[in-house]
């Protein structure tokens, strides 16, 4: 495994309003001294693998023989030989402040500005990889995106990386999700055409949102 620590998370105030449908100055205030309050707190790392892909089959594929199960792996990986699996964490401070926290509105807040520096840490682990591997584009899944690739995937995730608790501080619950909560897992993979999930989910109004659903696209990749 390799790990990366000490990941720069810089969170901008006036970046993260645009998160929220207000524009009260009340609210714009709030959010500002929590941010101040939050940076602090965000511990982020990463831990990846490279891993290669050893056979493939209609329904899933073999990563360093550690078998997955989906259709649509099976078909982003069908001309990739290496990947990378990785997990990504700001750790538990974060989480603290929220267990204490007796403000829903705060709450809110905490929670919304945790799911946005994780993921300014997973951009930065993409950015690492794509230096590092001299890699033009990247892409990624991860277990419970979308039913084909369910969150019981996490399992031979975890397994194919090792010891990802003793590396970052991440584990599996018994539910299956991670702790420290603001945590991603995945495989990134090089892709010529970039990918999301969010092509082949037909769920509406969703905030995570990044591409428009496609039913032509889940039926090429066999799940529409």
């Amino acid at each position: 495994m390799h790990v990366l620590e000490e990941i720069p998370v810089m969170l901008d105030h006036t970046e993260i309003q645009g998160n929220f449908r207000t524009g009260s100055t009340e609210w714009a205030k709030r959010l500002e001294q929590l941010v101040e309050t939050v940076q602090p707190l965000v511990f982020a790392k990463a831990v990846y693998k490279i891993a290669y892909v050893d056979s493939r089959r209609a329904d899933g594929l073999d990563i360093d023989s550690v078998r997955f199960t989906s259709k649509v792996l099976r078909k982003n990986l069908d001309e990739a030989r290496r990947v990378f699996p990785y997990v990504v964490t700001i750790g538990n401070a974060l989480e603290d402040k929220m267990r204490l926290c007796t403000d829903a509105l705060d709450q809110y807040f905490l929670d919304t500005v945790g799911t946005i520096a994780v993921v300014k840490a997973r951009n930065h682990l993409e950015e690492h990889l794509r230096s590092k591997f001299h890699l033009e584009r990247l892409s990624f899944m991860g277990p419970g995106s979308l039913p084909d690739w369910p969150i019981q995937e996490q399992r031979p995730l975890f397994a194919l990386l090792g010891d990802v608790e003793g590396a970052i501080g991440v584990k599996l619950t018994q539910t299956l999700l991670m702790s420290p909560l603001k945590s991603l897992s995945g495989i990134y993979f090089p892709t010529q055409v970039p990918f999301f999930s969010c092509q082949l989910c037909p769920r509406e109004n969703c905030p995570s949102r990044k591409a428009k659903y496609s039913e032509m696209l889940a039926k090429e990749y066999g799940i529409g």
